[in-house]
């Protein structure tokens, strides 16, 4: 039985704070692999314009790519609206015999009540919750605290990266040039090469 990791998200674009946080869950919590999910519109952000979908993949799969043990998919991408759970729903039905975990941020984690049929998603993968050095600030409903209780919430602390794509995507777009302390160099290649946030 393999631990399989499933992380969605925007990725617009990819940056090291996607991918640090989760090499750090994935080696503490015995992962065999984890699963990138590029969206194509999340649902809580549909007041948002988004890079293509194939761009975003793209991006992905070349941030991913020195990483035998972290891939892609399309599943969400090829979806107008997906949500979270239906993923989860999707996974366990396409590996049934493994075990599965949720990889969130703790910004996610904070917000999780107000996502879709959010009460299921521990009874279908297992919550990492990439804290950050952070557990405060918020109250989630109490059938997420049981869930912590119960052991299927579990808190990883990882390097504090201070990157969101937001504040790159303002940045890149005012002029400033990507750097290496920013995403996988294979990305900056490819946002230079297209004049990506320009």
């Amino acid at each position: 039985m393999a631990r399989v990791g499933l992380y969605g998200g925007s990725f617009d674009p990819i940056h090291w704070g996607h991918l640090l946080p989760v090499l750090a869950a994935k080696e503490r919590h015995g992962l065999d692999r984890v699963i990138y999910l590029p969206t194509a519109e999340p649902p809580h952000k549909r007041d948002q314009r988004f890079a293509p979908a194939s761009v975003r993949f793209a991006m992905v799969e070349l941030a991913l790519l020195e990483h035998a043990d972290l891939m892609v998919s399309d599943f969400e991408m090829l979806r107008e609206v997906c949500y979270t759970v239906e993923t989860l729903e999707h996974f366990r039905r396409e590996l049934p015999g493994d075990q599965l975990f949720l990889l969130i941020g703790f910004d996610s984690w904070l917000e999780l009540g107000d996502w879709h049929r959010f009460a299921e998603l521990p009874q279908l993968a297992e919550i990492l919750v990439m804290a950050r050095g952070n557990r405060g600030g918020g109250e989630v409903p109490e059938v997420l605290q049981q869930a912590v209780r119960d052991g299927r919430v579990h808190f990883v602390e990882g390097p504090e990266i201070g990157l969101a794509s937001r504040d790159l995507r303002r940045a890149w777009a005012a002029g400033e040039a990507p750097n290496a302390g920013q995403a996988p160099p294979l990305v900056l290649d490819y946002l230079r090469k297209y004049g990506l946030y320009r």
